[in-house]
């Protein structure tokens, strides 16, 4: 049975001048998932995101949305909490939940009372009448999240929804993307962070400098590498020679090397017929940073590292 996909991207492209943002990335969300866009700063997850809701068109490429490819016609079905945030100041925090669900067709009344029940399910329900300059930011930040699920859309879509919260909001968060998935959402959320991908994602896509690297599940990227041993044999000082794969490189007294293609029976049954014996041996799968750095490289990541760790001293 083929699976039902809530939204579906083709070649995209967008040129701004003579910069090419996105460069024909592909994209396919099953209904009902969590789908991340994972990459740094600049790498086009922004305007992959408005494309695909409609605010810009794309220069080339096809999508569909909920069933359209006029994805505004159906905004009344999208939650969309967007990269640049913003919020009346004056308003209190559950009338301005209750105003961004009027801007879906939610009524007022009802919009109200959801926003009450949404702020204290958050943990927030002392702020209910607290005027949104009064909120901390990322109390602020939560209550336009929140603001953007009220109506029980059918897919929510978040830019870089962790940036700027604090550890404590970052979980909420985390738990109320989960709340909504099991609610029957889909939600699409781009982030450089990879640990939130990592936690919470079913698929994602990775881009970096517009194009798109990878696609699919985490564990599918995770099996693109081989399994790392790490084996310490009895003696510390001993020199294995020809016994170990030749990528093989000395850590901590033992050797780290790729699992091979044949497996290790073999690997260590020589081993232990060569009198080293194991004093030590463990296995590891690569990984989301690991796949990130062989696609995308290791200044990448490093940037991307620098960006979360400014972040968090905000």
């Amino acid at each position: 049975m083929a699976t039902e996909l809530a939204l579906t991207a083709t070649a995209l492209v967008k040129d701004f001048g003579s910069k090419r943002a996105v460069d024909g990335v592909d994209i396919q969300v099953p209904k009902g998932s969590i789908y991340g866009i994972l990459g740094p700063n600049g790498a086009g997850k922004t305007t992959t995101l408005r494309m695909l809701l409609g605010i810009i068109d794309p220069d080339s490429g096809s999508r569909e949305l909920l069933g359209t490819r006029h994805p505004r016609s159906a905004s009344h079905r999208i939650g969309y909490l967007p990269e640049e945030r913003g919020l009346y100041p004056s308003m209190k925090a559950r009338e301005a939940i209750a105003f961004m669900g009027a801007l879906r067709g939610l009524p007022w009344a009802e919009g109200r009372a959801r926003a009450a029940v949404l702020l204290k399910e958050a943990g927030l329900g002392h702020a209910t009448n607290d005027k949104i300059k009064k909120l901390s930011k990322g109390m602020a930040q939560f209550v336009q999240l929140l603001g953007s699920i009220v109506h029980k859309p059918e897919l929510i879509v978040l830019d870089e929804p962790f940036s700027g919260l604090d550890p404590v909001n970052q979980e909420r968060l985390e738990a109320l993307i989960l709340a909504e998935r099991d609610r029957g959402a889909t939600i699409l959320f781009s982030t450089h962070i990879m640990g939130h991908a990592e936690r919470l994602c079913d698929r994602l896509a990775i881009i970096a400098g517009g194009r798109l690297r990878y696609e699919g599940s985490v564990a599918e990227a995770r099996a693109t590498m081989p399994i790392q041993a790490h084996y310490t044999p009895r003696d510390k000082d001993a020199s294995l020679g020809d016994l170990l794969p030749p990528e093989a490189v000395r850590d901590n007294g033992g050797y780290v090397f790729d699992v091979p293609d044949s497996g290790m029976e073999a690997l260590l049954a020589r081993l232990l017929e060569s009198g080293y014996g194991i004093a030590g041996l463990s296995l590891e799968r690569p990984s989301l940073h690991d796949v990130f750095v062989k696609l995308v490289g290791e200044k990448t990541v490093e940037q991307m590292e620098a960006e979360a760790e400014a972040e968090a001293a905000l």
